[in-house]
């Protein structure tokens, strides 16, 4: 299905959507848009929303097996606009955003789907779900200039690392905390300091009055915590080329970056198990 813009998706496509999960994608570029939708048709969404421009080109039975908005997502707070027009639009819906060459992972993702997931996750009484972006990048800059290789992609084994997030006052919050490591960690003079956490929360459950900030966070300060106070709960993964496609087509940082491999790169696997092993997600409770 495709509208003429957001407008006309919020009034005469968001009332026909499937309960749910939903996810949004949100194309700024035309790198790996097939494979971010069949990813994430595979990974169990009941409908997906894709913000593109029109210059994007698709196979008729993908075209007509999503919802197509177009959309120019460079704008500033493009972003937020849209997830919280959608929020508002969806309130109960269990909803999930990400960009093009990014692809979710959850724990035990080759066999159960991610409606599963947020059944467990609804049972224990959460309404969000944390995320990492870990980021990937392809492993010969020469072969693949704009950093991004489905079949030759690597992510950084350690260098992650979490700090304190303070209130207004100074203090920190109660079971918050901003994550680093990846790229935005080893090339952070190429990143400006709003943009180097590497959390989000991409899976949530939207309600009326809820708001995306501009840094991934929400205006309810529980949808921002990593876990209830009375245990630890499931996170998942991004798997994203977006750093590294940003910071190779900038011109101020792709000079500097022959490579973006170090002694503590490692091949990705596509796996589930992988991200766990490495502490890039945890199945909580979940068993």
């Amino acid at each position: 299905m495709r509208y003429d813009g957001l407008t006309d998706f919020l009034n005469t496509g968001a009332r026909t959507l499937a309960n749910g999960p939903v996810g949004m994608i949100f194309v700024e570029d035309l790198v790996e848009v097939e494979s971010t939708i069949t990813h994430h048709q595979k990974a169990g969404f009941a409908e997906l929303l894709l913000f593109a421009p029109d210059a994007l080109t698709l196979p008729g039975d993908m075209e007509h097996a999503i919802h197509r908005i177009p959309y120019a997502i460079a704008r500033e707070g493009a972003l937020e606009h849209a997830v919280n027009k959608v929020i508002d639009a969806t309130p109960g819906r269990w909803l999930y955003y990400c960009f093009n060459a990014e692809y979710l992972f959850h724990p035990f993702c080759e066999t159960r789907s991610v409606g599963e997931l947020l059944a467990f996750h609804t049972e224990e009484r959460r309404d969000a779900v944390l995320t990492y972006v870990v980021d990937l990048y392809a492993d010969d800059l020469g072969q693949y200039p704009n950093a991004v290789a489905l079949d030759h992609a690597f992510l950084d084994k350690s260098g992650y690392y979490a700090l304190g997030r303070p209130d207004e006052d100074g203090n920190p919050r109660e079971r918050q905390l901003d994550f680093f490591g990846g790229l935005r960690w080893r090339f952070e003079e190429h990143i400006p300091p709003a943009r180097r956490k590497i959390d989000r929360i991409s899976l949530f459950r939207a309600k009326k009055g809820l708001k995306l900030r501009a840094d991934h966070t929400f205006s309810d300060e529980e949808y921002n915590t990593y876990a209830c106070p009375w245990h630890n709960n499931i996170t998942v993964a991004i798997a994203s080329f977006r750093t590294a496609k940003a910071l190779k087509s900038n011109a101020g940082s792709t000079f500097d970056i022959p490579t973006f491999k170090w002694h503590n790169s490692t091949a990705f696997n596509w796996s589930s198990q992988q991200l766990l092993d490495l502490g890039l997600m945890e199945p909580g409770q979940w068993f």
